[in-house]
């Protein structure tokens, strides 16, 4: 490829990228507008993309590749991913979608601790640094709400946490099988997951309540909308644009989201300006901690090179 159509490339995958990051804004704002409970929310959010992606017959074979091994792998993963999407929809339904895509942005503070626990590899000294330093947007962000939605902070900084854990789970595994086979077999597990627990816990009834024909409307849009067509957008960008430059973009989501929440719900009367300044701080920290690592360690940091 030449240079200028290499950098013709680039420039399409980082509006592909930024395309994908914003449509993955809209979530929180679907979230908030379909009236189901989260448990029945998640479960036919991905029981729409997994029936999607079963028709496609390349799926299929892809999984069938996959063997039975690495079928049960990526299926014990995606009731980790079942549970992250449960509590940040939670988070949205016991406090608004701001606070759950605030929460959101700890993501890339907890996979600097997840990430090397899970790989084997040390402990960086800067990535500790770096938690330490959002923790006082945490703590204004947690002032920032009212008490009525402080469960909802707590809910949501454990779909961060769960967001860090199945990223580096999926992402120490990822190179055995086909992404469109591996989202499969993520989705229809997490799905069948939710709904052994959801009846368990709920009773079946609660656990497959049908939406109504609004929120199908909507659930449509967040399953094929905002989680297959931005997943083919990010696989296809990765293919010209580094991690690093991806991360960076990926930091975006929860501006966008809060930005978008502000302007549709008027989210902003509900929370004081001592949130915003807590989530200022915890996105200062999420954007700086590429170019710090990179500062201190003389190059790319490893979580981070393509």
């Amino acid at each position: 490829m030449s240079i200028s159509a290499r950098s013709a490339a680039e420039h399409q995958a980082l509006w592909q990228i930024h395309a994908c990051v914003l449509l993955w804004g809209f979530t929180a704002i679907l979230g908030k507008l379909i009236a189901l409970p989260a448990m029945a929310l998640v479960i036919w959010r991905v029981g729409i993309v997994a029936a999607a992606l079963a028709l496609v017959p390349r799926v299929w074979r892809e999984v069938r590749a996959l063997g039975v091994r690495n079928t049960a792998l990526f299926a014990a993963i995606s009731g980790v991913i079942g549970v992250h999407w449960l509590a940040f929809f939670a988070a949205i339904k016991i406090a608004n979608a701001s606070v759950a895509v605030a929460c959101l942005a700890l993501s890339s503070i907890f996979a600097a601790i997840v990430e090397p626990t899970l790989t084997g590899r040390r402990h960086q000294w800067d990535e500790l640094a770096l938690g330490v330093l959002a923790i006082p947007g945490v703590w204004l962000l947690v002032g920032g709400v009212p008490a009525g939605m402080q469960a909802g902070v707590v809910i949501g900084t454990a779909a961060a946490f769960l967001t860090a854990l199945f990223a580096a789970l999926n992402k120490r595994y990822v190179t055995r099988g086909d992404p469109a086979a591996i989202t499969f077999v993520q989705m229809t597990g997490s799905g069948l997951f939710l709904v052994l627990v959801g009846a368990l816990s709920l009773g079946p009834e609660a656990t497959l309540q049908r939406p109504s024909l609004g929120d199908f409307g909507w659930l449509l849009l967040l399953a094929l909308v905002c989680t297959l067509l931005p997943f083919l957008l990010f696989l296809r960008a990765l293919r010209h644009i580094t991690a690093f430059t991806t991360q960076l973009a990926l930091n975006l989501e929860p501006v966008y989201a809060i930005i978008i929440a502000a302007l549709l719900f008027r989210e902003y009367a509900e929370l004081t300006p001592q949130f915003y300044i807590g989530v200022a701080l915890i996105l200062a920290v999420v954007f700086a901690q590429p170019y710090l690592q990179r500062r201190w360690r003389g190059g790319a940091p490893d979580s981070m090179r393509s």
